[in-house]
């Protein structure tokens, strides 16, 4: 086994393919991880506003083994539609259970970004799933980052309102240890503001007026108003993400893993776990790789591959609708 991890192309980790569906005109999308062969599951949820389907199937006391796909969609509970059109282009390529396939968890994020700046009554359905699914079996297998799929409505620094918010996106990146490969794919959409763990700077963030570039300390700005704090976006922000790892984990070590890397959020998003937020990561083991590495360190390297996919949602993203990125105020 090597003495020290290296970066890896998420898009070569063995067992999965990776697809999006993107509508930038009503700042919406959704982000398909496929799983042909199937993959053990795992689930942490750390917010207080979670839009979810299927989790309980994941957790390790309950008789699901395999799961095929997991999809990360933008329109609230609306954007769950997207979960069907997953599972009908999985059923009729004979991918899943023989009933038809077993497509969990299938999650969605909560933008606000829809309905405030592009058009909040399109949100991710049935086609949209199947269209994502498509792209991620039959496309170039590339995977985009920035303002895509998952990633094409969200924003981040929220506090003041959306006027003084930024883009966040969809990120992606994966490390190496040995032979063994782990990645991480994450739609930023959270209330707070995001940092660059390795310096401490903020990436993007709210901005203290809406003209300005300058990204304010939310959670300091949250204290200083402590007695006239108000959350004018309830409920509408969440970071979601996806761990893929060619390991071979039982569902409750996979579980593990997804636990210990939600320390990434606390790493990069500050503050984060609010009520506000639902902030979910999923795990999928593909079991191509018998694990040779202990589960902390793969808990470590999802910690830090999905450190990176965050940092990378935000910097990889575009402004859309007059919300401006870190591209366009810092680069």
């Amino acid at each position: 086994m090597a003495d020290a991890y290296r970066t890896f192309p998420i898009r070569d980790i063995k067992g999965f393919s990776i697809g999006n569906w993107s509508d930038r005109t009503a700042g919406t999308g959704c982000t398909v991880i496929v799983a042909p062969d199937g993959a053990t599951g795992g689930v942490d949820v750390r917010g207080g506003a979670p839009a979810s389907r299927e989790t309980d199937l994941l957790k390790p006391e309950n008789t699901v083994d395999t799961v095929h796909a997991v999809c990360l969609s933008g329109g609230s509970a609306f954007g769950l539609e997207a979960a069907s059109g997953v599972m009908r282009e999985l059923e009729h390529r004979g991918i899943g259970l023989p009933v038809g396939p077993t497509c969990v968890p299938i999650v969605c994020s909560s933008c606000l970004f829809d309905l405030a700046f592009g058009d909040g009554t399109v949100r991710p359905g049935i086609e949209a799933g199947i269209a994502a699914t498509r792209d991620a079996l039959d496309g170039t297998r590339a995977c985009p980052e920035g303002t895509v799929g998952a990633g094409t409505g969200a924003t981040v620094g929220k506090l003041r309102g959306p006027a003084c918010a930024m883009k966040g996106g969809l990120g992606a990146r994966a490390l190496a240890i040995g032979d063994i490969h782990v990645g991480a794919i994450a739609a930023v959409n959270a209330c707070g503001n995001v940092y660059d763990p390795a310096t401490g700077s903020a990436i993007a963030g709210m901005r203290a007026t809406p003209d300005s570039v300058e990204i304010v300390d939310m959670e300091e700005d949250m204290l200083a108003s402590a007695a006239n704090l108000t959350m004018p976006l309830d409920r509408t922000n969440t970071t979601i993400s996806c761990i893929i790892t060619d390991a071979r984990l039982t569902k409750a070590q996979a579980t593990k893993v997804a636990q210990m890397a939600a320390d990434a959020y606390a790493h990069t998003i500050r503050p984060t776990h609010t009520t506000n937020d639902g902030d979910t990561i999923y795990v999928l083991a593909s079991g191509m790789v018998e694990c040779d590495v202990p589960l902390d360190l793969m808990g470590l390297a999802a910690t830090r591959a999905l450190e990176q996919a965050i940092c990378a949602g935000c910097l990889t993203a575009c402004g859309i609708c007059g919300i401006p990125a870190n591209a366009e105020l810092h680069g």
